[in-house]
């Protein structure tokens, strides 16, 4: 089986015989109407083939469908001329480069279907060329655009080149609503809806398919895809890595699986990673390998938002969609990049919960934390494995003092706000070494700072900035902190930490 790694051409994927998983009953109920859509996907999950697909379908290319599912529900093919952006292509790190993409693209079409003297601004032409390509052709405009916020996802950092792309892709897409008459079609495609107020503010004709149920797998493979089109192919990998089938596809779930895109919607499979893992026969890291989350960390970096608060947050429809300030809160935009995911939904008070959506997803993302608070000025003298044997061994002092040397060892110049710093580096360490680790757990007579949890011990955490340990562990016993965990039958730990403003670092532990 050949897999189809860096094609994003519908023609070269059926045409050069690679894998391609069926998912032309879907673009067939898309199109099946006059309407404008809006779909957000983590980037790498296969937003350029649904757009490849839909511009061969619009095309008439019949011949590239044959044993489709869209071929037992297609009784009549019409074709309408197609005009495609990918904006996927630019860097954008100057002040013109957006313009100049649209630009290239507009000459290339006013090549062909002609401009008028008066049409010098971009959305004048754009809107020139689909008054003219209707009237040449007689046939309404069907318009593609993929990748439409990738100029504002890479100047997240930089607020006036974001200011100045936004408004000259608002002036862009503004065209479609003011060519209603004259489209037949349109879909935009992205990484996050971040910006969907200031761009989209006029596109109320736009309907935003994201978290809609019935096209929760229009990108991406579910288990019943790979169970159908790649069961041969787990096959060759489980002997490859001398295991069987079922223990073959629980790796993959777990590693790769996990999107959920509704509430109570099925598993999405992130197909970038997945195919690369069918092509090399071993599982690691892919999607993370193709870019690191700059524009995320930078934003986590200068919000108030505690790193334990990634899972578990709730978030209503409105906030997931973008409704309100991403630098405030950066939930929303985590999810729609694929950071996080929907793991439950309270219908009574209509709130999504958020989570990691696989193993792949949560490891490269707090390795990519690492740079912003647990970068040291100098190599760390112990390993952070020598911390994780110490937790195992029911070893508190050893591991304390590590912990303390690799704080000693922080660059300081850093860090923002002083608490929630070694907060977030803290539960970022525990994460690290894969321990159970829960913040500010509530009991019935307070608010426990962190707890740690192996399969013997179990280790209650209390933090003070600028106090003193002696308080830390105070609080611990006076607030009976160990009491929810007196059946446990483990070995319990009370740990008071006092972090210093002035040094930077942890100025003194207790240990009971």
């Amino acid at each position: 089986m050949d897999y189809p790694l860096g094609i994003q051409t519908f023609k070269d994927i059926i045409n050069g015989h690679f894998l391609y998983i069926d998912k032309t009953d879907l673009v067939y109920n898309l199109t099946r109407l006059k309407r404008f859509y809006l779909l957000i996907r983590p980037r790498r999950f296969g937003k350029s083939v649904l757009i490849s697909t839909l511009e061969a379908y619009f095309l008439g290319k019949r011949e590239l469908f044959k044993n489709l599912k869209i071929m037992k529900m297609k009784t009549k093919w019409e074709t309408y001329p197609v005009l495609r952006l990918d904006l996927n292509s630019e860097n954008y790190k100057e002040e013109n480069a957006v313009y100049e993409i649209i630009n290239r693209r507009l000459c290339e079409w006013e090549k062909i279907y002609g401009k008028e003297d008066y049409e010098t601004t971009i959305s004048s032409r754009f809107e020139g060329i689909i008054k003219r390509v209707r009237e040449k052709t007689g046939k309404q405009v069907v318009v593609l655009v993929d990748e439409y916020d990738k100029p504002l996802v890479s100047t997240i950092d930089n607020k006036e080149l974001n200011d100045k792309f936004r408004e000259q892709l608002k002036a862009f897409y503004a065209v479609i609503k003011s060519q209603d008459e004259n489209l037949r079609f349109a879909m935009l495609t992205g990484v996050t809806r971040f910006s969907h107020v200031s761009v989209f503010s006029d596109l109320n004709s736009f309907t935003d398919i994201s978290l809609r149920s019935e096209y929760q797998a229009l990108c991406g493979i579910t288990d019943e895809e790979i169970d159908t089109f790649c069961h041969e192919t787990v096959e060759e990998m489980a002997a490859a890595n001398n295991t069987d089938y079922k223990n073959m596809r629980e790796q993959l779930r777990k590693e790769y699986d996990g999107y959920h895109f509704c509430e109570g919607g099925i598993g999405v499979y992130n197909p970038y990673s997945l195919m690369n893992a069918f092509d090399s026969k071993k599982i690691k890291r892919y999607w993370f390998r193709t870019g690191t989350p700059t524009f995320l960390t930078v934003l986590l970096k200068n919000s108030h938002l505690p790193l334990d608060r990634l899972t578990g947050g709730k978030q209503t429809e409105d906030q997931l969609c973008g409704e309100e300030d991403f630098r405030q809160n950066p939930l929303p935009v985590m999810f729609q990049s694929g950071y996080l995911t929907i793991t439950d939904y309270d219908q009574k008070k209509m709130k999504y919960t958020l989570g990691f959506p696989n193993q792949e997803v949560k490891g490269g993302f707090l390795d990519a934390l690492v740079p912003i608070f647990l970068r040291t000025r100098k190599s760390s003298p112990q390993s952070i494995d020598e911390i994780v044997d110490d937790i195992y061994a029911g070893d508190p002092e050893s591991f304390m003092k590590r912990i303390q040397t690799l704080f000693a060892s922080l660059d300081y110049s850093i860090a923002g706000e002083m608490e929630l710093y070694f907060h977030n580096s803290l539960c970022l360490l525990f994460w690290l070494i894969g321990q159970d680790v829960h913040t500010e757990r509530h009991t019935s007579d307070g608010r426990m700072d962190a707890t740690v949890e192996t399969d013997d011990y179990l280790y209650i955490f209390e933090i003070k900035l600028d106090g003193s340990s002696e308080e830390a562990v105070r609080q611990i016993e006076e607030k009976n902190y160990a009491y929810p965990f007196a059946l446990s039958g483990k070995r319990i730990y009370k740990i008071g930490v006092n972090f210093s403003s002035e040094t930077r670092g942890i100025e003194s532990y207790i240990i009971k």
